[in-house]
């Protein structure tokens, strides 16, 4: 997604990952945004203010009251003026002040001012991270619509390890944009044509992994990164579409403007999607549940011996073949990812699970399949020739696939 004339405020507090930042200001200068940033004093003691002017191109707004500038309503300007806040990184100071009202600094004042979309990023050590206010605070913030990512788990410059850490520059780099495009077309007036494309239809995605415990600490799963199901459900939500976003473990933040339920297994994302497929217009399964689980799982951790081991796996419930056989008036949509005989095995999916289409695409051609931005699939219909689309954006893929469901329901 291009950032061209975008206006993205980043607001740094007080954190050794203050030196991370830079990195973050520049992509975001490089996909075109506007980036003005905010310091609070603590922030400065990490990294100066003078980098950050170097990288954004603006002056870095330090003080409330700063000597010898006219101010008046800054903090208002401010605040209407971005598109967008980030946060990075976040302490638990901050969450406490913002989740408690209170606006001591130019960085709290002009978050308490904005109505636009506000990304936390926290990073602290992690006993400050696990204490029970700073979780409630967090809870509370996601509560009334702020978005978070990470901390992510790892070793911390205090030399502990654990949940903490502050995600790296290109993941608050795509959770920036991610949260951009939820709100990119919500702004943009809409012609009476795509008010009504999916207006009153209710829409089902799943996207993601699913995790099939082991023991304790381990798990079978898979590479997908769930962009695919998530830019189909922004897509569904920007038409009008009343969407449920079903998603297994991803690092991407909820999306804005639908309701997400967040799954860990396959059994968990069958009953998910089952107890609401009644009342459903349209299913589109863009996960990767796992084909098989551990027969037996573990109380405790598997230790290593020296010797070979064996697990023993039994099959999954495959959700698209007993919701096929449910359906009345649904329409299904699958994903058939085939390394070999590609239409054949997604033309027999198709029919085996009662779909109405399927997208096939591979990992083996380059720029598609999984963790991947873009995507190259092929559409298959019962009765029709196969439909293979170019390599593309999966945001532009999702567009392209939403006006086939559309035309269908």
């Amino acid at each position: 997604m291009s950032l061209k004339d975008k206006r993205i405020l980043v607001g740094m507090t007080g954190g050794i990952a203050c030196y991370k930042v830079p990195y973050l200001v520049r992509q975001l200068r490089q996909a075109g945004a506007e980036v003005r940033v905010v310091m609070t004093s603590s922030a400065t003691k990490f990294i100066t203010p003078l980098t950050l002017e170097t990288v954004s191109g603006q002056p870095v707004a330090l003080e409330m009251f700063p000597s010898n500038e006219f101010i008046a309503t800054r903090h208002i300007d401010m605040a209407e003026w971005s598109e967008l806040v980030v946060v990075a990184p976040a302490t638990a100071n901050f969450l406490g002040k913002v989740a408690g009202g209170i606006c001591d600094d130019f960085l709290t004042t002009v978050i308490c001012a904005t109505k636009s979309p506000i990304l936390v990023v926290p990073a602290m050590n992690p006993n400050m991270w696990q204490h029970p206010p700073t979780q409630k605070n967090a809870a509370y913030l996601k509560k009334i619509g702020f978005q978070f990512i990470g901390p992510a788990t790892g070793e911390m410059a205090c030399d502990q390890w654990g949940e903490g850490r502050m995600v790296e520059p290109d993941e608050i780099y795509t959770a920036a944009v991610s949260v951009l495009k939820t709100t990119r077309k919500k702004k943009a007036p809409k012609t009476p044509k795509e008010k009504a494309n999916l207006s009153g239809k209710r829409i089902l995605v799943t996207a993601g992994p699913c995790r099939e415990p082991i023991d304790p600490v381990r798990y079978i799963s898979n590479r997908s990164s769930g962009k695919m199901g998530y830019a189909l459900a922004i897509a569904a939500a920007d038409l009008g579409a009343e969407v449920t976003l079903v998603t297994g473990p991803t690092s991407l933040p909820d999306p804005i403007g639908m309701t997400t339920i967040s799954v860990e297994t396959t059994e968990d994302m069958y009953r998910a999607v089952s107890g609401r497929f009644s009342r459903i217009d349209c299913l589109i399964m863009a996960a990767a549940p796992a084909d098989y689980t551990p027969s037996n799982v573990l109380d405790q951790k598997i230790k290593k011996s020296g010797a070979d081991s064996t697990l023993s796996l039994k099959p999954t419930i495959d959700i698209l073949e007993r919701l096929g056989h449910r359906k009345k008036k649904q329409l299904l949509v699958g994903f058939a990812l085939e390394t070999e005989n590609g239409v054949a095995n997604a033309r027999k999916k198709l029919k085996l699970k009662n779909l109405d289409l399927i997208l096939l695409n591979s990992p083996c051609d380059p720029g598609s399949g999984f963790d991947h931005d873009t995507n190259q699939v092929t559409l298959i219909r019962p009765g029709r020739k196969p439909d293979q689309w170019p390599l593309q954006n999966k945001d532009a893929l999702a567009g392209r696939l939403l006006d086939v469901i559309v035309a269908m329901l």
